[in-house]
């Protein structure tokens, strides 16, 4: 049951990176398994609604834009990735200042029944909403006569 908890022992959203290194570092070399990490940073949050007709998929993805957002549906796998690559230069007195962040993220959700055609997706205010249709499939279940 350790394992599901979301955050390590230093469970302070506001940590810098730093310190996230840091509680990695005492993560991986404690006795601990599975390691405890801190998953404020690592993902987006997502709910899924199952409606009779279709299923409602929310992303929260504040400060994301629509650019840097790719959705897929493979063989009832719908998945969203977000990529965003930032680089800010800025020239202060004798010196340059250059930073760069590249982060990656993307988190899948298996929906056996959704219909390829007629999925849609709308990003606002930081929300990426989809609406996934749900195909009819044949009930594959066979009564059995009892002897």
């Amino acid at each position: 049951m350790a394992g599901l908890i979301p955050f390590n022992r230093k469970n302070d959203i506001t940590t810098s990176t730093l310190e996230d290194f840091r509680n990695m570092l005492d993560d991986f070399f404690s006795d601990s398994w599975p390691f405890r990490r801190s998953l404020a940073a690592d993902t987006f949050k997502i709910d899924v609604q199952d409606n009779k007709n279709e299923y409602i998929v929310e992303a929260e993805l504040p400060g994301v834009k629509k650019e840097d957002i790719s959705v897929t549906l493979d063989d009832g796998r719908l998945t969203i990735a977000v990529v965003k690559n930032e680089t800010v230069e800025e020239k202060n007195k004798n010196y340059i200042h250059k930073e760069r962040r590249y982060s990656s993220m993307s988190r899948s959700i298996m929906l056996s029944d959704a219909e390829s055609a007629g999925i849609k997706a709308k990003l606002d205010n930081g929300v990426l909403q989809i609406s996934v249709p749900k195909q009819a499939k044949p009930s594959n279940q066979v009564v059995i006569d009892i002897e």
